[in-house]
């Protein structure tokens, strides 16, 4: 059995309808605040996924809400769950829901789905079975008995940790340097350089949304790769088709160590 049938099994789906049916309490919204303010990290971490020719992700999934407005209800049913093939523009993520809605008809498991950073409520990767982010699920966990937690983690079979130390970056606790900078940002670095000399119409191309290399850079956080952009004199006042210049990026997802770079 795979993981995400194992994860997604209906008689093994308990703990995930107590997030699906949350109360929404100061501190489930509290979680929800922190899987927003944290998916920069997150998506950092996607996009060297979508790079690496041998994946090391177990899984890589966010959780948004979804709600449908039903006569015989005066409030709308509202569902948290999954999608995967997560892509990001910077401002809006789109994938493919992994769940069976519990109650809802206006969406079914495989449609494809769009929300802006600010509605999701939370985010989780696995690289060798450790869990990064799972905000909500770390949040449920705190309330739970040891028993419970084991039993928890085991029908997800991954490692979700110290539900007070919830990982952003991998291998932060060895290389705190990796909230900085992704590994694979600063290993890259020559063959990018090396791209760029064989390819040099490619510095400042844009693609059909106006987004050009150092808008993507910018909005993963790679410190290293904007650097070398830097070197081949890179368009740092280019614009997306909606007005963005890849400072706006580095600004609105907190990328602090780029900020400094579009203020000179």
């Amino acid at each position: 059995m795979g993981l995400f049938s194992k994860m997604f099994k209906k008689d093994e789906k308990e703990d995930e309808k107590k997030i699906v049916f949350a109360k929404q309490t100061p501190t489930m919204e509290d979680a929800y605040k922190k899987a927003q303010d944290t998916f920069n990290y997150f998506w950092r971490e996607v996009y060297w996924e979508y790079r690496r020719i041998i994946p090391a992700h177990d899984l890589s999934i966010v959780k948004i809400p979804f709600q449908q407005k039903f006569e015989e209800f005066d409030e709308p049913i509202v569902e948290h769950m999954w999608i995967n093939e997560i892509e990001f523009d910077g401002e809006n993520i789109t994938g493919i829901l992994m769940n069976t809605p519990n109650q809802l008809t206006n969406i079914t498991n495989g449609d494809s789905v769009s929300i802006k950073l600010s509605e999701i409520s939370d985010w989780m990767f696995s690289i060798g079975g450790k869990t990064h982010g799972g905000f909500t699920i770390q949040l449920l966990r705190s309330d739970m008995s040891e028993k419970e937690r084991k039993n928890h983690d085991a029908a997800w079979g991954l490692d979700f940790g110290d539900y007070d130390a919830i990982l952003v970056a991998y291998e932060q606790e060895k290389h705190p340097e990796n909230l900085i900078e992704h590994p694979m940002s600063k290993n890259m670095v020559e063959k990018f350089r090396e791209f760029l000399n064989n390819n040099p119409d490619e510095i400042n191309a844009k693609d059909d949304l106006g987004y050009t290399m150092l808008h993507r850079e910018a909005i993963a956080g790679n410190k290293a790769i904007i650097d070398v952009l830097k070197e081949f004199n890179v368009d740092f006042n280019a614009r997306t088709n909606q007005g963005k210049t890849a400072s706006d990026f580095a600004q609105d997802l907190n990328w602090e160590h780029l900020i400094p770079i579009f203020q000179k």
